[in-house]
C-alpha cells in the first residue's frame, strides 16, 4: 500500500480486486478488524466523545449526534470541522436555558439544558451542510441532512437515552425503527 501511495496523486492504479479482498478479509481476519477499529477510534470516536466530556453531554442523542458528526465533518480544525461547529455554536449562547432534559451544559459561563444546546448544534450543523465552507462538499453534504433530522426526530420523541431500539428516519426521511 506504501508504494501505491503516490502522494496527492489519488491513484488506484494497481489495487484491481482491492474491495473484494479487503471484504473478505473483514469478515475473517481479526488483525484487520482491529486495525480498522483502532483507526475508527483514533479518528473519529476518541475526538467525538473528548468534545462530549468537555461539554458536560451526558445524554446518547447528544454523544451519538457529536460521533456522527466528527465521521461527516472531520476532528481537525478546519471552519466545517465539528470542533468548528461546536465553537460557532458556542458563540451563539448568551444565557442560560432550562429545559426538561435532566442534563446540564455549562456554556460560556451559562447553564444551558443539554436538549435546548443539541436542538441549536443540528440547526448550526444543518447550515452548515447546506453551505459548507468547503463548496467541493456541498451537494454531498445536501444529501446527508437527513441524518440530522434523524437525531432531531428523535429529540422530538424524547428519545434521549437509548436502549436496545429507537425510532428514527432512513436515508430517505421516513419513520424507521434503529437497533442499537
Amino acid at each position: 500500500m506504501k508504494k501505491l501511495d503516490q502522494p496527492g496523486t489519488g491513484s488506484t492504479t494497481g489495487l484491481n480486486g482491492y474491495c473484494s479482498v479487503r471484504s473478505k478479509l473483514g469478515k475473517s481476519d481479526a488483525k484487520l478488524r482491529s486495525a480498522q477499529d483502532t483507526v475508527r477510534n483514533e479518528m473519529y470516536y476518541n475526538p467525538s466523545q473528548k468534545l462530549a466530556d468537555k461539554l458536560g453531554a451526558q445524554l446518547d442523542v447528544t454523544r451519538t449526534q457529536l460521533y456522527d458528526t466528527t465521521i461527516q465533518h472531520g476532528k481537525g480544525s478546519d471552519p466545517d470541522s465539528a470542533s468548528a461547529l461546536d465553537d460557532a455554536l458556542v458563540f451563539l449562547i448568551r444565557e442560560s436555558t432550562k429545559g426538561s432534559s435532566g442534563s446540564t451544559l455549562k456554556i460560556n459561563g451559562h447553564n444551558v439544558d443539554e436538549i435546548v444546546w443539541l436542538n441549536k448544534f443540528l440547526e448550526v450543523r444543518t447550515a452548515g451542510l447546506k453551505n459548507p465552507h468547503n463548496k467541493e462538499t456541498q451537494n454531498e453534504w445536501l444529501q446527508s441532512i437527513t441524518r440530522v433530522k434523524s437525531y432531531q426526530c428523535a429529540v422530538a420523541q424524547n428519545q434521549y437515552k437509548w436502549g436496545s431500539s429507537i425510532d428514527v428516519l432512513d436515508n430517505d426521511g421516513k419513520a424507521t425503527t434503529g437497533k442499537c
